[in-house]
C-alpha cells in the first residue's frame, strides 16, 4: 500500500538560464523590497536594484551573510528590517543567505521570537511575500520549508521547519552559478547528491520522491566533475542546477537522515562547510545503512553507470565506492582526520548527532551512540 504524503512547494518555480530576469514580474504586488544577498555577487545586485529603482520600487540591500549563520547573525538583521517594513524579501545567494531571508520574512513583524520558532510548525504566520533566488547548486533551499541556524553557545546547529518558509517564488538560473569557485561548486553539489541519496533511502520514502531522487543522483553524478572543473560549462551548470533544485523539491516532503544528522556538530562546532561534512560522512553513513538498502543502492548503482551482471549487494556497494571516488574527485577531504577534526572529539559529535531527533528517526537503521562512534571512528580513519 503506497504512504500518505504532504507535499508543500513554493506556487512558482522558475527554471532556466536567465531567469533572474523575470523577477520582476512576480512583484507587481509590492512596493518595498529587502533584498538580502551574498557580496560576491554584489555587481549583479546593484544592477538588479538600480532596475527596480527605475520602476517605482522601494528597494534596500543588506550583504550582511555569513556562511553556517550564526543565530546572533539573524537577529541582527531583524531591527533594520522592521524599520524599513518591506512588502516582499527577496534571498538572493547559497543555502545561507536564502535560510536567512526565509526567517527574516517570518520573524521581522516581533510577533515571534528566533527561540520560539526552533523545531517543527513552531512559526505561526508570514505576511510578506517572499522569493528566493540560488547562487549555488547545492542546498536546494530555495524550494524546501527548512533554514538551518548555528547555535554558537551549543556548538551545534538548529534548524527550522515550516509551511511559512516555503518561498511564493523559487528561481534557479544556471548563469548565476558559472563564477561559483571550484571547491565550493564541489562541496554544494555533495550536498545535493546527499539531499537525494537520503531522500530516497529514507525510512519515510515515497514514491513521487523517489523518482526525483533518482533523477537528481543521475544528474549530479554525471556532471558535478565537470562543473568543478570547467565552471563556464553551462550544460553542466545547468544539470547541476536542476540535480540540486530536485534535491531540494525532496527536502519537504521526506526530508534527509542520520548523515545530516551527523554532519550537524561538524559545522557548529568545527566551522566545517555544511557540503564539506555531508560530503565526507556520506559513505560511511551509507555502508552503515547497507543491510537495509541493498535494493535501492543497487538502484542507485544503475543510474549511476555500474554495470549490471553483479549481485544486488555487490552492486551496491560498488555504489558507495563509485559516490565516494566522484568526492575525492571533486578535491574534497577524504577524512576526519584530514579535516584536522580531533579523534578525542568522536564520543560528544556522536552525543550531538543524536539530539538531531527530526533527521535521526528519518534514518533507514536504528543508530545508537555506539554506531554513532563507530560511524564517525571509521570516517576519521576512512574505512568504508
Amino acid at each position: 500500500m503506497i504512504k500518505n504524503i504532504t507535499i508543500n512547494w513554493p506556487s512558482i518555480i522558475e527554471f532556466g538560464a536567465g531567469g533572474i530576469n523575470k523577477i520582476k514580474d512576480y512583484l507587481k504586488d509590492v512596493k518595498k523590497i529587502f533584498i538580502l544577498s551574498d557580496l560576491p555577487i554584489r555587481e549583479k545586485i546593484e544592477k538588479l536594484e538600480n532596475e527596480l529603482k527605475s520602476l517605482g520600487f522601494i528597494v534596500k540591500v543588506s550583504y550582511d551573510v555569513v556562511p553556517e549563520p550564526p543565530i546572533k547573525v539573524l537577529k541582527k538583521l531583524l531591527d533594520p528590517v522592521k524599520e524599513f517594513s518591506p512588502d516582499a524579501i527577496i534571498g538572493i545567494g547559497g543555502g545561507s543567505t536564502m535560510d536567512l531571508a526565509k526567517l527574516t520574512a517570518v520573524l521581522f513583524s516581533g510577533e515571534q521570537k528566533v527561540e520560539d520558532i526552533i523545531g517543527i510548525g513552531k512559526v505561526i504566520n508570514r505576511n510578506v511575500k517572499l522569493i528566493t533566488v540560488s547562487t549555488t547548486s547545492g542546498t536546494g533551499s530555495e524550494v524546501t520549508p527548512i533554514a538551518v541556524l548555528t547555535d554558537v553557545e551549543n556548538k551545534l546547529k538548529k534548524g527550522v521547519v515550516s509551511k511559512y518558509l516555503i518561498p511564493d517564488v523559487a528561481i534557479v538560473d544556471p548563469e548565476m552559478t558559472i563564477s561559483l569557485p571550484s571547491h565550493i561548486t564541489a562541496s554544494t553539489g555533495m550536498d545535493a547528491m546527499t539531499h537525494c541519496i537520503e531522500a530516497y533511502t529514507n525510512r519515510y520514502s515515497h514514491p513521487i520522491i523517489d523518482n526525483i531522487a533518482l533523477d537528481g543522483i543521475a544528474l549530479i553524478f554525471k556532471n558535478l566533475e565537470k562543473a568543478v572543473k570547467e565552471g563556464d560549462n553551462i550544460d553542466a551548470r545547468s544539470a547541476m542546477a536542476l540535480g540540486s533544485l530536485y534535491g531540494g523539491l525532496c527536502l519537504g516532503p521526506v526530508n534527509t537522515a542520520a548523515v545530516h544528522a551527523m554532519a550537524y556538530p561538524l559545522g557548529g562546532e568545527f566551522k566545517i562547510p555544511h557540503g564539506v561534512a555531508n560530503s565526507v560522512l556520506l559513505p560511511y553513513v551509507m555502508s552503515f545503512n547497507l543491510p537495509k538498502c541493498i535494493e535501492k543502492y543497487s538502484n542507485i548503482a544503475e543510474v549511476i553507470g555500474v554495470e549490471r551482471g553483479l549481485s544486488s549487494e555487490d552492486m551496491a556497494k560498488e555504489a558507495i565506492l563509485k559516490i565516494k571516488t566522484l568526492s575525492d574527485n571533486c578535491g574534497i577531504p577524504t577524512g576526519l582526520k584530514t579535516l584536522k577534526i580531533p579523534e578525542e572529539s568522536i564520543p560528544s559529535m556522536a552525543k550531538s548527532a543524536l539530539l538531531v531527533k527530526r533527521l535521526m528517526e528519518n534514518n533507514p537503521r536504528v543508530i545508537n551512540l555506539d554506531q554513532a562512534k563507530d560511524i564517525f571512528q571509521k570516517a576519521y580513519e576512512e574505512i568504508i
